[in-house]
C-alpha cells in the first residue's frame, strides 16, 4: 500500500512482443477470447504502464489490449490518478472495444504542493469527461491513502487526530470541487464521487463528504496466513469500514479498493516469508478460491489488486512490491484457474 508504487520507471518489458492471448489491438472490438479468463471478478485495479509524469510511456494500443483482457475478467476498473492522460486512453479503449466496462476515474494530489496535482488531474479528468462522455463512468475518487500518508508524515496514527483532520481539511474542498466541476459539465447523470485510503485510515469528516469510500484491505501486510487471509479481509473491512460507515448521516457506499496475493518476491530485500505464507502463485490460488466467489455471494465491491506484475517496483523498492498481477509483466496469465462463479451487480 505504498504509493510510490505509481511512479513511473521504462516500459522495456512490453519493448517488442507480441499482442497477447485475447486481444488484437488491430480491431479493437473483434478481438479473441482467451478460455482461460471468467468474468468473476467485481473489479481490478489497473494504472496503464507509463502513466506517470514526467515520461508519460503510455500508448492507446497498450491500454486497449488491457482493457480487452480484463473486460474478460470484469466490468469494472478503478484508476489511482489522471496524469499522462491516461482518464481519455481508457474511456477511449472501452468505446472503441466496445466492451462492457465502467470505471472508477481518479486524482491523486499531493499535500505539499499548494494543490498542483490536484488542479492539474482535475483537468485532465474533465477533458476526458467533455471529450468522451460519462456512460462508462461509475465515479470519481478524489484521494488516495492521502490521510494514511499525511497522518504517519507528521509521526501519529489516529486518522481523526489533529493531523487526520489537517489531512481532511485539505481533501474535502477538492472532493466539493470535484463534485461542482462535475454537475457543471451537464453530463446527464449524477458521478459519485469518493476518496480512497487504507482500511484503518479513514477520516470521518472525510467520509461524511463523500458519495463512497475506497479501502486498501491486504491481508499480506497485516500478517495473516494464506489460510485466515480471506476471512480476515471480510472481517476487517465489514467492521472496520462498512459498519462505521453506515453509521454516518449520508451512508457512503464502501468498497474494498486493493486486495490480493503476491506470487514472488525480487532479489532486492528479498523476503518471501515477511508473513507466516510465502509469495507464490500456489497462494494467490488459494485467496482467489477463498475470496472472490464468497465475496461475490455476500455482495462486496472490490476491486481485485492488480491487473498485472510491473517489474520497475521490483527494481526500485525490492520485495514482493512488483509480483501482484493477475497477469504476468507481458501480459500473460500466471500459472492460476480463474475462479468461476456470477458477480454482484451492485
Amino acid at each position: 500500500m505504498d504509493c510510490r508504487r505509481f511512479s513511473y520507471r521504462p516500459r522495456c518489458s512490453y519493448c517488442h512482443r507480441s499482442a497477447p492471448s485475447g486481444t488484437n489491438p488491430n480491431t479493437p472490438n473483434n478481438f479473441p477470447k482467451n478460455n482461460a479468463l471468467i468474468q468473476s471478478f467485481y473489479g481490478l485495479a489497473y494504472t496503464p504502464l507509463g502513466s506517470q509524469l514526467p515520461d508519460c510511456g503510455n500508448s492507446i494500443d497498450e491500454v486497449i489490449e488491457d482493457i480487452q483482457l480484463m473486460s474478460q475478467l470484469t466490468t469494472r476498473i478503478r484508476l489511482y490518478g489522471a496524469d499522462c492522460n491516461q482518464s481519455s486512453l481508457v474511456l477511449s479503449a472501452i468505446q472503441q472495444t466496445q466492451v462492457n466496462m465502467s470505471v472508477y476515474l481518479g486524482n491523486y494530489p499531493s499535500a505539499t504542493d499548494n494543490g498542483t496535482a490536484y488542479e492539474r488531474q482535475r483537468g485532465e479528468i474533465q477533458v476526458a469527461l467533455q471529450n468522451y462522455g460519462a456512460n462508462n463512468v461509475a465515479g470519481v475518487t478524489v484521494g488516495n491513502e492521502f490521510v494514511l500518508d499525511y497522518v504517519t508524515g507528521q509521526g501519529q496514527s489516529d486518522p481523526n487526530g489533529p493531523a487526520g483532520d489537517e489531512a481532511a481539511a485539505m481533501l474535502i474542498p477538492w472532493i466539493n470541487d470535484t463534485r461542482s466541476m462535475l454537475a457543471d459539465l451537464n453530463l446527464g447523470k449524477t458521478i459519485p464521487v469518493g476518496n480512497s485510503d487504507a482500511g484503518s485510515y479513514f477520516n470521518t469528516k472525510v467520509l461524511e463528504a463523500v458519495d463512497y469510500g475506497m479501502s486498501n484491505v491486504h491481508p499480506w501486510f497485516a500478517n495473516q496466513s494464506i489460510q485466515d487471509a480471506a476471512g480476515w479481509t471480510a472481517d476487517f473491512f465489514n467492521t472496520t469500514n462498512v459498519q462505521p460507515a453506515a453509521l454516518l448521516a449520508n451512508d457512503p457506499k464502501m468498497y474494498i479498493a486493493e486486495t490480493g496475493w503476491p506470487t514472488d518476491t525480487s532479489e532486492l530485500n528479498a523476503n518471501p516469508n515477511d508473513g507466516p505464507s510465502i509469495a507464490s502463485a500456489g497462494n494467490l490460488q488459494i485467496f482467489l478460491n477463498t475470496f472472490v466467489c464468497a465475496a461475490n455471494a455476500n455482495s462486496t465491491g472490490y476491486f481485485f489488486f492488480e491487473f498485472s506484475d510491473e517489474p520497475w517496483k521490483a527494481t526500485e523498492y525490492g520485495g514482493v512490491e512488483g509480483y501482484w498481477g493477475l497477469f504476468n509483466s507481458n501480459k500473460t496469465l500466471k500459472p492460476i484457474n480463474i475462479p468461476n462463479c456470477n458477480t454482484t451487480s451492485t
